[in-house]
């Protein structure tokens, strides 16, 4: 007899996945990870350091246990599983502030007008709150700092992946645009110690970001402000952007693409790491963070067809692309 679920009990769990979605975020964005340990502890002791109600976090954290999250005691005390030490903020790698972002106000907001999106083609940070939403997220420092550690927890799970993937012998000088923090480009020149490298992000970001990831390499950073769209800092062997692309349309992606041609050195290379949407019926990630891009930013996830188009457009020459143990893949051009 099969054990499959009926259709409508699989469309039920799909539905109600916002709730444990819910139920995890909430856990997170209390710190409760950071209080559970090997040693039972109790909601109460817990209650009493985050400034919770005993009660009520008793239920969040049983919800949580029965998903995997914590592990319930027979007394109504809990410690810590594999799932929950991901979910402390000195975990590496961090899905903590991924998970605080993800439940912020105007994402959960966002999301709950997809369908209006889909007949509209309205974003809804702009319907909502009468601006793009990186001009939001500059605006509200809050959720603006609440997203970018985000991406650095996002860094942190495919970071390792994208520096173990690609060899980057014969790049000497490389540099990350729309960097962030620079985890990423910080994991890169520690594992090329001959490589230096230019930060280039929003001058906000940048003034934020020296004593971060990349401190162990600063001898090794250049730090610029600027906009993308604008410049991008010329006269490096490789250009790297993680998650950028797929935030834009077609036209400021190719803007984007040509200024790095023309900053780049003869011979150079692009690396765009981003997920490659594969073909139907397949589950990807990049299909659901597609409609991400969709909701917030304008953007898209592409195939590599849609890969190879654009870079043409550019005036790079679509190599190959490079998949990595995560989700990501690192698709690679040549200067033309």
């Amino acid at each position: 007899m099969s054990n499959t679920p009926p259709p409508f009990a699989q469309v039920l769990q799909l539905v109600l996945g916002k709730w444990v979605s819910g139920t995890v975020c909430a856990l997170a964005k209390l710190g409760v990870p950071d209080h559970v340990d090997e040693t039972p502890r109790s909601p109460e002791e817990i209650a009493a350091k985050i400034g919770a109600k005993p009660d009520l976090l008793y239920r969040l954290m049983r919800a949580g246990a029965g998903l995997g999250v914590l592990s319930e005691t027979a007394d109504r005390k809990f410690v810590q599983t594999p799932l929950s030490a991901a979910l402390r903020s000195d975990a590496v790698p961090c899905v903590r502030n991924m998970a605080m972002f993800n439940s912020d106000e105007w994402h959960m907001r966002g999301w709950g007008q997809l369908a209006e999106t889909v007949m509209t083609g309205e974003r809804p940070v702009e319907r909502i709150y009468g601006m793009p939403v990186f001009e939001y997220l500059n605006t509200n420092l809050a959720a603006g700092e609440n997203f970018h550690r985000g991406m650095t927890d996002m860094s942190t799970v495919e970071g390792p992946p994208v520096a173990d993937a690609y060899d980057f012998t014969g790049i000497n000088t490389i540099t990350d645009v729309a960097g962030g923090y620079g985890l990423l480009l910080a994991l890169i020149l520690q594992k090329k110690p001959g490589m230096r490298g230019t930060l280039y992000d929003q001058p906000e970001v940048i003034a934020d970001a020296a004593g971060g990831p990349t401190a162990p390499v600063k001898d090794r950073v250049t730090y610029v402000g600027g906009d993308m769209f604008a410049s991008v800092p010329a006269g490096s062997d490789a250009y790297i952007m993680k998650h950028i692309i797929h935030d834009w349309p077609d036209d400021l992606c190719v803007k984007l693409l040509k200024h790095c041609r023309a900053g780049v050195n003869p011979g150079g290379k692009l690396l765009v790491v981003e997920p490659v949407v594969p073909g139907p019926n397949e589950f990807h990630v990049g299909k659901i963070m597609d409609l991400e891009m969709m909701l917030f930013p304008s953007g898209k996830e592409r195939t590599e067809e849609e890969f190879r188009e654009l870079f043409a457009q550019a005036g790079w020459k679509f190599t190959r692309v490079i998949p990595t143990v995560s989700h990501v893949s690192i698709v690679e051009a040549v200067a033309e």
